[in-house]
């Protein structure tokens, strides 16, 4: 599918700052068909995160003023439809090095602390990609959307106490449940085709029969809509900006719209064991 993606944020800094920025989409998987970053004014260098491979715009402020960054692009997206029915889970003995991180707690992702809650739950289930889908339903039967209820420092054990919180507060605890439960799992931030009203989405992947498979609790957009800006452990990895000095942020306009036709949406279903992978 193609997609054409844009975003718009404006600061105000203080004194000379440094912005790191990941609004661009990711280069995996996704072919950019064309897409313009500005900052007018500003000096900016594109970086590339290790060992995912984000993609990260690092801009730098030397007075203090008004600093407005844009970012348009068409990208081509593409999944894989997996068979996930009677796969039997990779042990860790033959994880490799890269997915073996996606089984340890992370500062959002507190799978020490849901072990015992998530294997209650969820241990009896044999099949990785029905215990995941059997998480993402727990925690949109659960967990109440509700904008405003979470903040920076809200984590996954918060949310499952607290039951309630937003895309990012829905992944985190999708990952930390996953995590507790043995099968590798890393935060995704994109851009969603649908999502209302729009902005920077939150869903989860987990390592299945060998491929990252995407889940959302949201349910708030379709599976096969999403263009993938970053991967990593939790919000941490994959923060949207990461702001250096005194500066404050005054808005965020973020678009998605579909540049092709026939979009024809991809949920899971109950008793479905197909799972998408972008890769």
């Amino acid at each position: 599918m193609k997609f054409t993606v844009s975003s718009e944020l404006d600061y105000s800094s203080f004194e000379p700052c440094i912005l790191i920025l990941n609004i661009h989409a990711t280069r995996n998987q996704q072919q950019i068909v064309d897409e313009r970053f500005l900052c007018p004014g500003l000096e900016f260098t594109e970086l590339s995160s290790f060992p995912d491979q984000n993609r990260l715009i690092k801009i730098k402020v030397n007075t203090p003023g008004q600093v407005h960054c844009s970012y348009k692009a068409t990208v081509e997206t593409s999944y894989t439809v997996i068979d996930c029915e009677g796969v039997a889970p990779v042990p860790v003995w033959d994880l490799e090095p890269g997915i073996l991180n996606y089984l340890n707690p992370s500062r959002y992702c507190q799978s020490d602390k849901l072990y015992r809650f998530a294997n209650h739950q969820f241990g009896r289930i044999e099949n990785d990609f029905e215990k995941v889908f059997a998480i993402t339903e727990w925690i949109h039967t659960n967990v109440e959307y509700l904008s405003g209820s979470t903040n920076a420092e809200t984590s996954a054990y918060d949310t499952v106490t607290q039951q309630a919180g937003v895309c990012r507060d829905f992944a985190h605890l999708g990952i930390a449940l996953c995590r507790a439960l043995t099968i590798p799992a890393r935060y995704c931030a994109a851009y969603a085709y649908q999502l209302y009203p729009q902005d920077f989405h939150a869903c989860f992947e987990a390592f299945i029969a060998g491929s990252w498979i995407v889940f959302d609790a949201t349910k708030l957009v379709a599976l096969n809509s999403l263009v993938k800006i970053a991967v990593g452990r939790d919000a941490a990895d994959a923060a949207v900006a990461n702001l250096f000095g005194n500066i404050q942020g005054n808005s965020i306009i973020v678009d998605c719209q579909l540049a092709d036709e026939n979009f024809q949406a991809f949920y899971y279903l109950t008793g479905n064991s197909l799972g998408i992978s972008y890769g």
